[in-house]
């Protein structure tokens, strides 16, 4: 199906053609959405004097950060593979249902969560793990990033609709307009300005607001297949019930990404002090590096997933999670290796400070340990959300995080001398459990589901 304003064909085009030529853009765009977040560490780090200290108050500040996107993923990554399994049956009508009653949701939530972060913010920091010479700087960020928080919602979520109609680039346009903004804008605020850490969070909002507008303007507009209308504003239990049960395992692995932040703080405040909680905050940063451009990777291979299976042609889909799986496990080894053989390269990106260097190549190495298999686990799970398998994707959200790393983090320390080695080496054991049960889960889900006779 190729509705007039469709710039691609998900049904019949090329497999390997199509994967990339979505991915790319989406690749390059969760390259540059890190930004938001990275070059606002990069700048802070290297601010006179106080860089080390006003970095890990920042860092602190990344468990609210990942709580507020987290609720874009519950609606929209739930709503985006609904509307577009619709496309593939040809119901263009209750896919844009469904873009409606995502947006108006998103709209809610986010004037909720500016009220939470702004009451309650100083409250949940140093519950996160601020001691007393980082919550000034954590406070700082928080309190005027927490005002931006609608237009957070609003570029993040509804980008996924653009994405899903399978325009990439009008996708990757949305993050790389407010990436620049930001780039050009933090070092104006933080040095030349005076402002410091609250530089940042201008910089940051102001970005986001600028991206937001550029996603309403596309989904209203006649280049968008799909559009934002009024008449869909309503909330309508039986449409948005199914997408936030779809979008509760990306939801709940934002959520629980928050919940780690908290447990690596707290545990590494105690065993190592501002220093080892210093590099958590950069080893959190370069996770992001290899977590996005894989989650851009799958976000190309959602829509052909999503729309073929809702046109009952498996042999596509089959296709494509291959290519998705090759290409995944070749990033994240690529990404361990650097982590592995060039640590000082990634420290030194956020940090001058000797000690914090030192101490970040040295966990960098631990933490990472088994990242090179992550490219398996991404790629199946998100694979189980684009055929809108709710309840698998949500149990491979909780394993990794909920029921494997957290309690690691607190039961390994009482098995090793070196406490702080036993937290981070939490990660790379979960890492290795979960990606053997994800593959596992996914190789019977395959034999059962998908191999059907191609329509």
């Amino acid at each position: 199906m190729r509705s007039k304003n469709q710039s691609v064909d998900l049904g019949t085009g090329s497999i390997g053609k199509l994967l990339f030529s979505l991915a790319l853009p989406s690749i390059i765009a969760q390259l540059i959405n890190v930004l938001y977040n990275v070059v606002d560490r990069m700048y802070i780090g290297h601010i006179p004097e106080t860089g080390a200290l006003a970095l890990t108050g920042v860092g602190v500040t990344m468990p609210i950060i990942l709580m507020i996107s987290a609720f874009s993923s519950l609606v929209c990554m739930g709503g985006s593979p609904r509307a577009a399994i619709e496309l593939g049956k040809g119901n263009k009508q209750k896919a844009e249902e469904i873009m409606g009653n995502c947006f108006i949701l998103l709209v809610l939530f986010g004037i909720l969560l500016t009220f939470i972060a702004e009451v309650f913010g100083e409250w949940m920091l140093l519950l996160f793990g601020a001691s007393q010479s980082t919550l000034p700087y954590a406070l700082d960020y928080l309190r005027i990033y927490a005002l931006g928080t609608l237009f957070v919602q609003s570029a993040l979520g509804m980008n996924m609709f653009i994405n899903t109609q399978g325009y990439a680039k009008y996708g990757m346009a949305t993050v790389v307009i407010g990436a620049v903004i930001n780039i050009l804008l933090d070092p104006i605020f933080i040095f030349v300005f005076g402002m410091g850490v609250k530089g940042a969070a201008c910089a940051t909002i102001l970005s986001q607001a600028v991206s937001a507008l550029f996603v309403l303007w596309f989904l209203r507009s006649s280049k968008s297949s799909l559009h934002l209308q009024k008449r869909y504003f309503k909330l309508t239990p039986a449409i948005i019930g199914p997408c936030l049960m779809l979008g509760l395992s990306p939801f709940v692995m934002n959520i629980t990404e928050s919940l780690l932040s908290v447990c690596f703080n707290s545990s590494l405040l105690r065993y190592g002090g501002d220093v080892a909680v210093g590099a958590m905050a950069i080893l959190a940063s370069v996770m992001q590096f290899s977590m996005l451009p894989l989650q851009g990777l799958t976000q190309g291979s959602q829509p052909l997933i999503s729309y073929n299976y809702g046109a009952g042609k498996y042999d596509r889909i089959r296709k494509t999670f291959k290519i998705l799986l090759v290409s995944a496990l070749l990033y994240s080894s690529a990404m361990w290796a650097l982590a592995q053989f060039m640590p000082q390269l990634l420290a030194h990106m956020f940090t001058n400070n000797a000690e914090l260097v030192e101490y970040t190549c040295w966990a960098i190495r631990i933490y990472m340990a088994m990242s090179f298999c992550f490219g398996a686990q991404i790629a199946c799970q998100q694979t189980f959300i684009a055929l809108g398998n709710a309840k698998t994707s949500l149990f491979l959200a909780l394993l990794r995080k909920v029921f494997l790393l957290i309690p690691l983090i607190y039961i390994l320390p009482s098995l090793f001398e070196n406490k702080v080695f036993a937290v981070f080496l939490a990660e790379p054991v979960a890492d290795t459990l979960a990606v053997a049960t994800t593959c596992i889960l996914f190789a019977r889900y395959d034999k059962k589901v998908l191999l059907k006779e191609p329509k």
